[in-house]
C-alpha cells in the first residue's frame, strides 16, 4: 500500500508520520527534539510501542536519516513511501491551495518567511533534507494560511495606509486553515446540505483561532498576519490595544521586541492563571477553588465567545458551531463557558451530551431546540497532508 511521510519542522523539533491517506492509525509517528544540541534525541511510536533514541546528527538532516533508517530496518511492514507532505505555515498570497514543490515553490516559502521567521526557515531546511535523502520522491507543501486566501478585501485589509499594503502585503492571512479544511470536509459527510449552510469553528488549543465558513469556505478567521492577534491562547495574549506594546516597554525598560515575546511567549492561560498554559492544569485548579484560574478560563471563554460572534457576523445565519483543537474537543467546562455567551444566538447545549462526549469521536452536543447544531469534531492535520500529497501524486502522474 501507498504510504505518505508527514513531516512538520520547526526551529527545533521535526514532527512525523507515515500515514495511508485513510482514516487508519498512522503506521509510524513520532518527534524529534531538542535539534541544535548536543541533546538531541528522536521517539517512535509503531504499534503500541514507545522508543527514544539519541541522534548522531543534532540537526534536522539527524531527524530526517534517523527517519530513513527506521524504514529500511523494518522492511517485513512493506512501507512504500511514495511522496512526502510538508506542513506550512506560511503562503503568504502566492499559495491558495497545495501544491507539488519545485524551486519556484522553495523561492516562495522563503519568501513568506518575513511573516513567520521561526516556522518557514525551518520548513525549507525540512524539505530540502526529505529532497536529499529520499531522492527523486515528490514534495507536497501544505499551507497553513491557504484556506482563508477566500476572504474578501473587506475582512483581509488593516485599517492602515494602502501603501503598506501594496508595498509591503501587511493584511490578515489567518492559520489553522488546514484544520479548518478538514473540519468542512468531515461535517459535509455528516449535513447533506452543507454547501449551501453556515459554519462557525473555533479551533482550541494552546493556539486558538475562529472561523466562519459559507458554504465550504472560510469568509472570516480571528488570526491576522501573525498567530498573535485574535483570541487569548496558551501564551499567547491575543487581540489586544496595540500601544500596550510601547507601554510595556517603557515600563520594563525592554525593547519593542523584547515586550512581543511577553505577548507571545508568557500571556494568555499562563499569564493570567500564573499556574500553567495547559488547560488541564487550570481546570484542576479550578476545581480546587483557585480564583486565578476561575479567572484565565472565564476570560478564555469570553474571549472566544465574543470572536465566534465578530465573525458571525459576515454570515446570514449559523447553522453549525464545532469545537476542534485539544480544548475544544476535550474540555466540557470550556465549550459550557462559551455556549453560554452565546445563548443570544440561540445556542442551547445539552448539558448531560457535553459532559459525556466520547473522547476522539464526533458528538452532537446541542438540545433539540438550539437554532444551531452544535459538534465536537477532532480534527487531523496530517490526514489531510497525506491526502492532499496523494491527491497531487496522482494528478502529477497522470
Amino acid at each position: 500500500m501507498a504510504h505518505v511521510l508527514v513531516v512538520n519542522c520547526g526551529s527545533s523539533s521535526l514532527k512525523f508520520a507515515i500515514m495511508d491517506g485513510t482514516e487508519n492509525p498512522p503506521l509510524l509517528e513520532g518527534i524529534a527534539e531538542r535539534l541544535g544540541s548536543e541533546h538531541s534525541l528522536i521517539t517512535f511510536k509503531h504499534a503500541g510501542t514507545k522508543v527514544e533514541q539519541a541522534l548522531h546528527e543534532h540537526d534536522h538532516r539527524g531527524a530526517v536519516t534517523a527517519i530513513k533508517n527506521w524504514i529500511d530496518q523494518h522492511r517485513e511492514l512493506n512501507i512504500e513511501i511514495v511522496g512526502i507532505g510538508h506542513r506550512v505555515v506560511h503562503g503568504g498570497e502566492m499559495f491558495s491551495q497545495s501544491v507539488l514543490i519545485d524551486e519556484d515553490v522553495l523561492s516562495g516559502i522563503e519568501e513568506c518567511s518575513q511573516f513567520a521567521p521561526l516556522h518557514n526557515p525551518a520548513h525549507v531546511k525540512g524539505i530540502k533534507e526529505t529532497q536529499a535523502l529520499f531522492g527523486e520522491l515528490p514534495n507536497v507543501a501544505v499551507f497553513d494560511t491557504a484556506f482563508h486566501q477566500t476572504l474578501a478585501a473587506d475582512q483581509y485589509l488593516y485599517p492602515i495606509p494602502m501603501r503598506l499594503y501594496r508595498e509591503h502585503h501587511f493584511r490578515k492571512y489567518g492559520f489553522h486553515g488546514t484544520s479548518y479544511r478538514f473540519i468542512a470536509q468531515k461535517l459535509a459527510s455528516l449535513a447533506p446540505d452543507f454547501g449551501q449552510q453556515n459554519t462557525l469553528v473555533a479551533h482550541l488549543g494552546n493556539g486558538a483561532s475562529v472561523c466562519a465558513i459559507q458554504s465550504g469556505k472560510s469568509v472570516d478567521t480571528s488570526m491576522g498576519i501573525t498567530p498573535l492577534e485574535g483570541l487569548m491562547m496558551g501564551t499567547r495574549s491575543g487581540s489586544l490595544d496595540p500601544s500596550l506594546l510601547a507601554f510595556i516597554s517603557d515600563a520594563e525598560n525592554i525593547t519593542m521586541k523584547e515586550a512581543l515575546d511577553i505577548l507571545n511567549k508568557e500571556s494568555g492561560l499562563k499569564g493570567i492563571s500564573e499556574i500553567s498554559n495547559d488547560c488541564r492544569s487550570i481546570e484542576e485548579a479550578q476545581a480546587a477553588g483557585d480564583d486565578r484560574a476561575e479567572l484565565a478560563l472565564n476570560m478564555f471563554a469570553s474571549k472566544a465567545a465574543k470572536h465566534l460572534a465578530s465573525v458571525a457576523t459576515n454570515l446570514s445565519r449559523v447553522d453549525h458551531l464545532v469545537f476542534t483543537g485539544g480544548i475544544g474537543e476535550n474540555s466540557p467546562i470550556i465549550r459550557g463557558k462559551i455556549c453560554d455567551r452565546l445563548r443570544m444566538m440561540g445556542i442551547q447545549l445539552d448539558q448531560h451530551a457535553n459532559q459525556m462526549c466520547p473522547r476522539g469521536e464526533i458528538s452532537k452536543i446541542s438540545k433539540q431546540a438550539s437554532l444551531s447544531n452544535v459538534w465536537v469534531i477532532p480534527t487531523n492535520e496530517e490526514l489531510l497532508i497525506a491526502q492532499d500529497t496523494l491527491a497531487l501524486i496522482d494528478i502529477h502522474r497522470n
